[in-house]
């Protein structure tokens, strides 16, 4: 079964009328953003539904519904939880698939649209474009909006609320290690090559380097070791603020991988560290109580 909406979905859509800018951003982006074109066609894989249920929901927030994808087992259940944290260009087809892959490994995989008030980077043709639009995004409405997911994968009565781990790629590796110090309930985390430190702004005053002592779950970290956006130093750093604060965090560098090598539609794809990292990604999460 795929892209349905279920009973559970249409209880929780908003009792509001949204006007046509908010109409405009309450459904998810089609095929990949522009600025990613063209997509390496010979890489990417493609995960089915069979089995699955899976598609876009909505989720509601303190100000707004928000779409999101999910996937999950089409019998059973109550499923573990993964939040699947969107890179910076979005909820696009392999953010999608990767929810279909956790699904497949029996998980409530959901992964909301998390720059839907700002805009639709989707449609951008530069990360020069995006840059602007992801700066506005402050981190205090992202763990509320993951907390909103959190809250309708529980009252969904799909999903089971005391086995909810999170996942996120670039922008949402970062996020990951936001959300292991913000919310308590969590098993574990999987951050993918997001950046660690760098200077405070409004909307993201602190940083992992900064919130290491606060981890209130374990988090794998997953890093290339030719990640050029990503100093290594920043990398061992977080290592040692970790170990420092006497927190369970493991951190593995892939010697010479680039940045989002796990992006089986982008060139900087690395099948090998891509799949062990996937490995890793599940035994962490059944390591932890989390699978």
């Amino acid at each position: 079964m795929t892209d349905n909406f279920d009973d559970d979905a249409r209880s929780l859509a908003p009792k509001f009328a949204p006007s046509r800018r908010e109409a405009m951003l309450t459904t998810l982006a089609t095929g990949f953003a522009l600025a990613i074109q063209p997509v390496a066609a010979e890489t990417t894989i493609t995960t089915d539904s069979d089995g699955l249920t899976a598609g876009e929901v909505q989720i509601t927030t303190a100000d707004r519904a928000i779409p999101a994808y999910r996937a999950m087992p089409s019998s059973g259940g109550p499923f573990p939880i993964v939040l699947v944290v969107q890179e910076i260009f979005g909820v696009h087809e392999h953010i999608k698939d990767v929810c279909r892959r956790f699904a497949k490994a029996g998980y409530l995989a959901i992964a909301p649209e998390m720059f839907v008030r700002q805009g639709d980077v989707s449609k951008l043709k530069s990360i020069d474009e995006i840059r602007p639009i992801v700066a506005t995004v402050p981190d205090a409405q992202v763990m509320a909006d993951l907390d909103a997911a959190v809250a309708y994968a529980t009252s969904s009565g799909h999903g089971d609320g005391d086995k909810l781990a999170i996942t996120g790629f670039c922008w949402g590796g970062r996020i990951t290690w936001l959300y292991a110090a913000h919310n308590p309930k969590l098993r574990a985390g999987v951050a993918w090559y997001g950046r660690l430190a760098g200077d405070p702004t409004p909307q993201t005053p602190r940083h992992p380097v900064d919130i290491a002592a606060e981890l209130k779950a374990p988090v794998l970290g997953l890093y290339g070791g030719a990640d050029q956006g990503i100093p290594l130093e920043t990398v061992e750093a977080m290592r040692a603020a970790c170990a420092k604060a006497g927190k369970t965090c493991e951190i593995k560098v892939f010697e010479g991988a680039p940045h989002a090598f796990h992006a089986d539609y982008r060139p900087s794809y690395r099948a090998e560290p891509a799949q062990e990292g996937w490995k890793r990604t599940l035994a962490w999460f059944k390591q932890h109580g989390a699978g």
